[in-house]
């Protein structure tokens, strides 16, 4: 999951418009550490860091912490303040609930006991981004270009971007910094002057084996498209990097429709994604 984590946090660092050296010095800590986190190589920062990391690249400290499997210090001292609360955790554990039970058993907290602030930054929803017309499925490509030129057509449809500059553009950035965020999933952003969100979503036939975060390879690529602004892919990126934490490319991967991708998109992001 490091590497998953590291992957994550260096997209999220790029579409927050921070250098590496920027991020480190407001964290106080050196970029060559920043650096082997994102790359994998050191261990998932403390819960801590995670929090202050999460502040500063406007993402919420709940998905941050869920990537790094880390508990928030906010639990950690509620539980000692309330010692029925660790009781009543460890009867969930104990009852096995599955993320269907732990879904329902949240709906009912949230509506007896409405949280007084929300979460910094909230997940997106991936389906208000996508369309049936903007998910291929059992795609074959040969590398990722091919990829790219069929989802960038997709979306520059209607604009007034160059689907050719738009893709040699997401080649140059991937050759510095690889798209791919672990378990088979890849989150490329094309940046496009006045563009309206929006996302293509590839399911391919046969997996891409490209240098990847974790070693595996490329099932599931999702093009988010959008504004030069920095930041406006964030909600988007997170909720697929949520998701794909989770087991998203397995979920897809066998789907033979865009209607029957988009249902099950749609089911994940309301109870959120088991194991497949």
């Amino acid at each position: 999951m490091t590497a998953h984590l590291g992957a994550t946090l260096r997209l999220f660092r790029i579409e927050s418009g921070l250098s590496l050296r920027d991020l480190a010095r407001r964290l106080g800590v050196s970029s060559t550490y920043l650096s082997r986190v994102e790359n994998g190589i050191d261990a998932p920062p403390t819960s801590m860091r995670l929090e202050a990391m999460a502040r500063e690249l406007g993402v919420s400290p709940t998905l941050l912490m869920e990537l790094a499997h880390r508990v928030s210090p906010l639990l950690v001292d509620y539980v000692a303040r309330e010692p029925d609360a660790g009781s009543l955790f460890l009867e969930i554990a104990h009852r096995q609930l599955n993320h269907t039970q732990l879904a329902e058993l949240r709906a009912v907290v949230e509506a007896r006991f409405p949280g007084r602030r929300k979460s910094v930054a909230p997940y997106g929803r991936l389906t208000e981004l996508l369309t049936t017309d903007r998910i291929l499925v059992q795609l074959r490509c040969a590398d990722l270009e091919d990829v790219f030129d069929v989802a960038v057509e997709r979306l520059a449809t209607g604009t007034t971007a160059d689907p050719a500059t738009v893709v040699a553009a997401l080649l140059r950035r991937e050759a510095v910094v690889s798209s791919s965020i672990g378990r088979g999933v890849a989150v490329p952003c094309a940046y496009v002057d006045g563009g309206s969100p929006g996302a293509v979503l590839v399911t391919l036939a046969r997996p891409l084996r490209l240098a990847t975060s974790d070693g595996e390879a490329l099932r599931l690529v999702i093009l988010l498209w959008g504004s030069t602004h920095a930041g406006d892919r964030l909600p988007g990126l997170a909720s697929i990097a949520r998701l794909s934490s989770r087991g998203l490319a397995d979920h897809l991967a066998h789907l033979d429709s865009p209607a029957r991708v988009l249902a099950r998109l749609a089911e994940l992001e309301v109870g959120g994604a088991a194991e497949p």
